[in-house]
């Protein structure tokens, strides 16, 4: 139950689906970071670093977390991520002591958030292609409707509608390749240690016959993810910047077609209209008016989403030689949101799609009272 007493973001509870929100819970937080934390276990057991018995106690209190006992303990701490290691900890008294074996902080975290933005951007990939097949329904109904072009918002020459919605589909076509690049370079960190030379698992796998290298390729099997070359403390920040920037475009893309449906949607042209409910009011003092503001929500967020690249280009940046926390803080807000945002752009533009009208009679009516020839 969300307390309204308090400050919630609108991304708590108003825009974004319910799955992208569990993606990026402080729950699902903590879940993969012992999911991580498991993994590296199973890979040091087998090079001889931790018993089967320790191994067991860390696998069997995997999903026991207490996130009140974290944020307790982070009081203490000033650091959350050891806060979470020493609440697994409190519960796993056997293996407890492993727990994090060699690694420091963001060999877990940027794993974490490697697997956590993939998963996103599986989900972002999966409604886009929702869109793009809804424009396809309309380029083939309208294929052959001719409407009115326009060029600086002025009479110019006749198209078709159905021309004029594949126009917006190539942009997003566009986007779903991006998207599909960013997925392919994006990895995670893997088990490189302090600064990333993996300097404390060369030391503690000294007297085994596993190297750093295998160690991580097992740990890395585990997860499902692969892992980039090198790396300092963290993984290219650069990653963050990649992802953030192809949300960005597709929020972009979306918002052009808004912006013409409420254009469209003027009495001036009068062609489309977005759906509006039976109960729907336009304004509180003009009941009567029928405001496009489904299709002014997705412009508005989408301009959010475009103003959020320059800063994680900057973070990229500004990570000072190993690292520094620069990043942070804001990625705990920007990723989030650039995320909940997309998604409730694209979630809405299935329903604008598939529910607007067009008036093809006013479509006629333009193209005869402009059409030049």
């Amino acid at each position: 139950m969300i307390d309204f007493k308090v400050y919630q973001s609108p991304f708590s509870w108003r825009y974004g689906s319910e799955k992208m929100r569990t993606l990026f819970s402080e729950e699902n937080k903590f879940k993969t970071y012992r999911k991580i934390w498991v993994a590296l276990a199973k890979t040091q057991h087998e090079a001889g670093l931790i018993s089967q018995e320790e191994l067991s106690d860390l696998e069997k209190n995997k999903d026991s977390i207490n996130i009140e006992r974290i944020l307790e303990i982070e009081k203490e701490t000033n650091h959350d991520l050891v806060a979470a290691l020493r609440e697994f900890s409190e519960k796993a008294k056997i293996g407890g002591g492993k727990i994090h074996l060699g690694a420091t902080s963001q060999d877990i975290i940027d794993n974490a958030e490697t697997l956590r933005n993939k998963e996103a951007l599986d989900l972002i990939e999966k409604k886009l292609i929702e869109v793009l097949k809804l424009l396809e329904e309309k380029i083939i109904q309208f294929a052959d409707l001719p409407c009115m072009g326009y060029t600086h918002l002025q009479p110019a020459e006749p198209t078709t509608l159905g021309y004029r919605f594949a126009f917006y589909a190539q942009d997003l076509f566009l986007d779903l390749e991006h998207l599909r690049f960013v997925k392919k370079i994006v990895k995670g960190k893997g088990l490189k240690g302090a600064v990333g030379t993996a300097a404390s698992y060369s030391a503690l796998l000294k007297q085994t016959n596993t190297t750093p290298s295998q160690l991580e390729e097992k740990f890395l099997k585990d997860l499902g993810i692969d892992a980039v070359l090198i790396s300092s403390q963290v993984n290219p920040r650069k990653f963050d910047f990649f992802i953030v920037n192809t949300l960005a475009s597709i929020s972009s893309s979306i918002s052009k077609f808004a912006f013409d449906l409420r254009i469209m949607q003027s009495p001036g042209f009068g062609e489309w209209a977005e759906p509006f409910g039976e109960k729907q009011v336009g304004s509180s003092a003009m009941p009567f008016k029928k405001n496009p503001l489904t299709s002014e929500k997705v412009c508005s967020l989408a301009r959010y989403v475009t103003s959020l690249p320059s800063v994680v280009l900057e973070n990229a940046s500004v990570s000072l030689l190993e690292r520094t926390l620069d990043d942070s803080a804001n990625k705990r807000v920007i990723m989030p949101e650039a995320f909940l945002a997309t998604d409730e752009i694209l979630e809405t533009a299935k329903k604008l799609i598939s529910g607007m009208t067009v008036n093809e009679n006013k479509s006629k009516q333009n193209l005869n009272t402009y059409d030049p020839v």
